[in-house]
């Protein structure tokens, strides 16, 4: 007896027989399709500890739109509203191109009009943004991605040691998941815009969320022009490793990797220091954007306005 005839014992068997087949093959499908999405979840769970190149973007583009910025002053404020639109040129990664790409978002953010500092400095948290720049694009030191992404370990990417891919541009910027172009480092395209010289005094750049002024590389300390130099250095020795923390050296890959030494450049813990400008005569405290880190400040001196918290500016952008 051959095996199809033992197999055929009824008059729907073949019909079964397909059924049961195709069955198989879809739940194998199905398995198929449920381990390479588990196997694509697994890849999101960021796992680095060493610092990697970066391939930089080449800003050559024209944004979707044109700049939009609205800064008005008075006795208590400085509030600054745009499309959060940069005024120069970008780069747009693959993701970039898509329609969660870089978008016309609406960004309302306010400091004060008159700062003051604090005995102890705020630091940052993740969903803060620093500060914003005179054309209203935000800037933010930090990203969402932990260490095993898990933020309680607090081993927090920097996004400028190359670790995780973020699709950073020359800008040293990119866009959110909500579509908002906002800077992670120096934002080259901007100052050239602006004017700036090594020569000089930085051009304004932005406010911090703090409502002190954002400045860039060069500022005036006794009278003089100089490069402004942060005050941290990698840590020594090797991270804790283990089930709750990375293991290697302090290479940069992660913000928690540096140290604060004071005295070792010219800037404070939160890279600021008194220097005199076109805008404040008289002199102030300012933030400076450096080429070392942590290159976006991490903490501020006075107290951030609230509408700097990520959540405020998604729920702002959502109604724009």
């Amino acid at each position: 007896m051959s095996l199809d005839k033992g197999l055929n014992t009824g008059p729907n068997t073949g019909l079964k027989r397909k059924s049961t087949i195709a069955l198989r093959v879809v739940g194998l499908g199905v398995l198929v399709v449920g381990l390479a999405a588990a196997q694509m979840y697994r890849k999101r769970v960021n796992t680095a500890t060493e610092v990697a190149s970066i391939d930089y973007v080449l800003a050559e583009e024209q944004p979707p739109a044109g700049n939009r910025v609205r800064i008005t002053r008075s006795e208590e404020e400085v509030a600054i509203k745009s499309n959060s639109m940069p005024p120069h040129l970008v780069g747009l990664s693959d993701a970039e191109r898509t329609p969660r790409g870089i978008q016309v978002r609406r960004v309302a953010v306010s400091v004060p009009a008159r700062p003051e500092m604090e005995e102890a400095p705020t630091p940052m948290q993740v969903g803060w943004r620093f500060g914003v720049s005179v054309h209203g694009i935000m800037f933010d030191p930090l990203t969402p991605q932990y260490w095993k992404d898990q933020p309680d370990n607090g081993w927090n990417y920097n996004a400028l040691s190359g670790a995780v891919e973020l699709g950073i541009d020359t800008n040293l910027a990119h866009t959110s998941r909500e579509g908002v172009y906002h800077y992670h480092g120096i934002p080259y395209g901007l100052m050239t815009l602006l004017g700036y010289s090594e020569k000089a005094h930085s051009p304004l750049i932005g406010y911090a969320a703090d409502g002190f002024p954002i400045y860039a590389v060069t500022g005036r300390v006794d009278g003089e022009v100089v490069q402004m130099t942060p005050s941290y250095r990698l840590k020594s020795g090797t991270r804790p490793g283990g089930r709750d923390a990375p293991g290697g050296g302090y290479d940069g890959t992660f913000h928690a990797d540096y140290e604060y030494v004071e005295g070792l450049g010219n800037l404070d813990v939160c890279n600021g220091a008194f220097t005199v400008s076109v805008e404040y005569p008289q002199g102030t405290y300012a933030y400076f954007l450096t080429s070392d880190y942590p290159v976006i400040p991490t903490c501020w001196r006075g107290t951030p306005d609230a509408s700097f918290m990520r959540h405020e500016q998604e729920t702002a952008a959502s109604h724009g």
